[in-house]
């Protein structure tokens, strides 16, 4: 039997071509979610642009002068009832709160937990592997906890590096190999087949 669709609710702060992913991937019938709402950290994120034209609707919470600004992230999150939020491209840390824990979702452009940690996104990610000589990298979807790319690890995929790799090349790549995990993700969690034990993520069979 079909699993029924998660409700999921994207949490972004740009662009948007993680959510675009997800939107795509729902239209066609090749995730086994539906993006309900989007909650963007910035008015003019492009982002926000991309759900309108879905047609999905978004609130907006903008972190400058908001000391409330977790709250009142999760209060918008909680007025769409999703059963799952996927951080996509999302740059704030947020605490997760006890009624969403293993619920929130992240990708990482690298495998984790290797070129992680606070200001490591984009391109700051493939420029550090390509420095560091890596030869290999990949995307890691993991459940959020309350620090930079740290909580326990749901699907990586691996990426190979190549001689004369730039940036954007390596970027290119790696998005494409993230376009695949993050509905894996979303499908393993909508057959039931994930349990979380400590920093282990059990699949079952």
């Amino acid at each position: 039997m079909t699993p029924p669709a998660l409700r999921a609710v994207a949490l972004v702060s740009g662009g948007g071509t993680t959510l675009q992913n997800l939107l795509d991937r729902a239209a066609t019938g090749a995730l086994p979610a539906r993006v309900v709402g989007v909650v963007a950290s910035r008015a003019d994120a492009f982002g926000v642009t991309r759900a309108h034209r879905a047609g999905v609707p978004v609130s907006v919470v903008e972190k400058a002068r908001r000391a409330t600004f977790a709250d009142d992230v999760w209060a918008a999150v909680r007025a769409f009832a999703p059963d799952v939020v996927c951080l996509a491209g999302w740059l704030h840390l947020l605490p997760i709160p006890a009624d969403f824990r293993h619920k929130v979702l992240n990708i990482h452009p690298s495998l984790l937990p290797a070129f992680g940690g606070k200001g490591m996104y984009g391109h700051h990610v493939h420029e550090a592997v390509l420095a560091y000589g890596a030869k290999v990298s990949g995307c890691t979807v993991h459940f959020a906890d309350d620090t930079y790319d740290t909580g326990p690890i749901l699907v990586q995929k691996c990426v190979p590096v190549q001689e004369g790799d730039t940036p954007d090349a390596l970027a290119a790549r790696v998005f494409a190999a993230e376009c695949e995990a993050y509905p894996e993700a979303l499908a393993l969690l909508a057959e039931g087949k994930v349990t979380v034990q400590g920093r282990r993520v059990i699949v079952s069979g």
